[in-house]
């Protein structure tokens, strides 16, 4: 049995798992970051975790959810590593059978993600292999923790104590052992065994009582100083080179796993990226008229940067698609497939069109909403080349890591700006935004039209194919509802009586937006004024001057779009098919 003490076997089991996932990465730059064993386990909890927790975490964290996920991933594991380390120091098998099965999960998690191949295991076998090892050399191999070897002399063992009067190996006690410790001493393993921690004798010359019971008050000739070492039965120069060991190895796999992730990066597509000329626009964007972006602190700018717009998503890690390499298929219930390459697309005539894009998991007042100019291969010209079969209503995108989202093929077939994009706000779309090409459909949500590194659209039928998301819970079509916020005043905002500038966004993609109004306190609706916009499919900046007084105050927000439909006050949840609700803020007035 390993003379490794539980809180060390704790220790020892999270850097074996520190080593593990170190080394995973260092492999998963050969094999491609989603074979990495932590990022691989995380997407499967993302494909599998309950839409409730789904929908939490998006709330909760934002755009930053993945970050959270795989955080929440890595503690779950050292709790986990922990916990087998303090197994093994009973019985090392346990422990390793426990890193076994952790390489069997990660393997297991690598191989079944979209694209996989047998090269994708590599990186939990290596892992693995390299945690049980840094996990036997901690618990019974040349990192062990020693016992305390020292053996006192017979004339100090205090009464009462092994070997001493009264004692297992002294007169009247069970019997000694001849080891170095002399004739009726037990040896210094025995010991540490037999006596526990913290057993030294009183001091007879002063009076205890309490915890003092407990403590070494005076040393006697040939034992240990009292402390940390000897309270746990450790030899010092061990547990030096345990907690060393320990030091090294945590550096190591923190050098390993970042410097995994950097050089990963460094394999990407950024300098392909980089290297792309966008053509120009044979219909270019019409122009952003003047006034349509009110440039009022803390309302959101009519055009988002590319940074700034939000990104909702299930991929873990960003694909790196080679645009040399990505192909597109458009099959299916077709007469006539056809595959694109890169150059072909940059080939085709562009149209350049600014479009707000929203996720269905915008709450009420949200900003999972952003609107840029984008420029693509409309898909409407694409269908028409492949000539859908009758009933193939749904047009299946795929991204390259396997998600899938379905469109109405109506929607993509009806006049609308729906394309097949390249560049945004001027530029090759961002990696993270799904560079080489995406789809952006106006009017819909993410769910069911924006697919990322899109690699396939297959025509289809909603009552043949459920796309990603409507297993989930979410509705098979998505068509974006009448929404409108308030940016600003927000209420940690410290107002005075007198005029306050009241404004938001209001946004009905492919129907526009007819009127906004806004009450205080439930008083009656007044009109906002609307700011200019480029077209239906963007949002559109509202403003309303208030003439604030003192105390609370109740504000409320609502829309009309063109058809002359007005958004409901209902309260709806983001499932199965959108929020719904007027945004309220409360707002305090000295």
């Amino acid at each position: 049995m390993s003379t490794t003490t539980p809180r060390y076997g704790a220790l020892a089991g999270i850097t074996s798992a520190a080593v593990a996932i170190g080394v995973a990465e260092a492999v998963a730059v050969l094999t491609g970051p989603r074979s990495a064993p932590l990022v691989a386990v995380a997407g499967v909890v993302v494909d599998t975790v309950p839409e409730p927790l789904k929908q939490f975490a998006i709330d909760v964290f934002g755009t930053y959810d993945k970050i959270a996920l795989l955080i929440g991933t890595a503690v779950l594991l050292a709790a986990i590593a922990g916990l087998l380390g303090v197994l093994s120091v009973r019985r090392l098998a346990v422990g390793l059978a426990g890193v076994a099965a952790f390489g069997a999960l990660g393997v297991a998690a690598a191989l079944t993600r979209a694209g996989a191949d047998a090269a994708d295991a590599l990186p939990s076998l290596v892992g693995a292999g390299f945690g049980a090892l840094v996990l036997w050399a901690f618990i019974a191999g040349p990192l062990e923790l020693d016992p305390w070897p020292w053996s006192p002399p017979s004339g100090h063992l205090p009464s009462g104590t092994p070997g001493g009067p009264g004692g297992a190996g002294g007169p009247g006690g069970g019997g000694g052992r001849g080891d170095a410790g002399g004739p009726g001493l037990p040896s210094p393993v025995a010991q540490v065994v037999d006596s526990g921690p913290c057993r030294a004798a009183p001091d007879p010359g002063r009076p205890t009582s309490g915890a003092a019971r407990q403590e070494v008050r005076d040393t006697p000739p040939g034992e240990p100083p009292a402390g940390p070492a000897t309270r746990e039965g450790i030899d010092p120069e061990s547990r030096r080179r345990f907690l060393t060991g320990t030091g090294v190895l945590l550096g190591t796999a923190a050098v390993a796993g970042f410097g995994g992730r950097w050089l990963a990066g460094r394999r990407g597509v950024s300098a392909a990226r980089e290297a792309v000329v966008l053509p120009a626009p044979a219909s270019p964007a019409p122009a952003v008229p003047a006034g349509a972006d009110l440039s009022l602190p803390q309302l959101a700018p009519y055009v988002s940067s590319n940074f700034g717009f939000y990104r909702i998503d299930t991929a873990l890690v960003v694909p790196q698609v080679d645009p040399e390499s990505w192909r597109l298929r458009i099959h299916g219930r077709v007469r006539n497939p056809i595959t694109l390459s890169f150059a072909d697309l940059l080939a085709r005539p562009m149209v350049e069109r600014y479009v707000t894009l929203a996720c269905v998991s915008n709450e009420v007042g949200g900003d999972l909403i952003g609107n840029a100019r984008w420029l693509g291969v409309p898909i409407r010209d694409l269908l028409d080349e492949v000539e859908p079969e009758e009933g193939a209503d749904q047009v299946v995108g795929r991204s390259v890591d396997g998600w899938t989202c379905g469109t109405p093929t109506a929607a993509l077939r009806d006049g609308r700006d729906a394309l097949l994009a390249v560049g945004m706000n001027g530029e090759p779309l961002p990696v993270e935004h799904g560079f080489p090409v995406r789809m952006v459909v106006p009017g819909l949500y993410g769910y069911v039209s924006a697919c990322k590194w899109v690699t396939e659209l297959e025509l289809t039928s909603f009552a043949d194919f459920d796309a990603y998301w409507v297993p989930r819970g979410w509705s098979p079509q998505g068509p974006i509802k009448t929404q409108s916020r308030i940016d600003t005043p927000r209420p940690r905002n410290r107002l005075t009586a007198g005029p306050v500038m009241v404004a938001g966004v209001a946004w009905a993609q492919h129907r526009g937006i007819r009127r906004v109004e806004v009450r205080v306190d439930d008083g009656p609706w007044q009109e906002a004024e609307l700011a200019p916009t480029v077209s239906v499919d963007t949002w559109v900046q509202w403003s309303w001057r208030w003439e604030a007084t003192p105390g609370t105050h109740r504000l409320q927000v609502r829309a009309t779009d063109a058809t002359g439909e007005t958004q409901t006050d209902r309260r709806q949840d983001v499932v199965p098919d959108g929020a719904t609700g007027w945004h309220t803020t409360r707002v305090t007035v000295r």
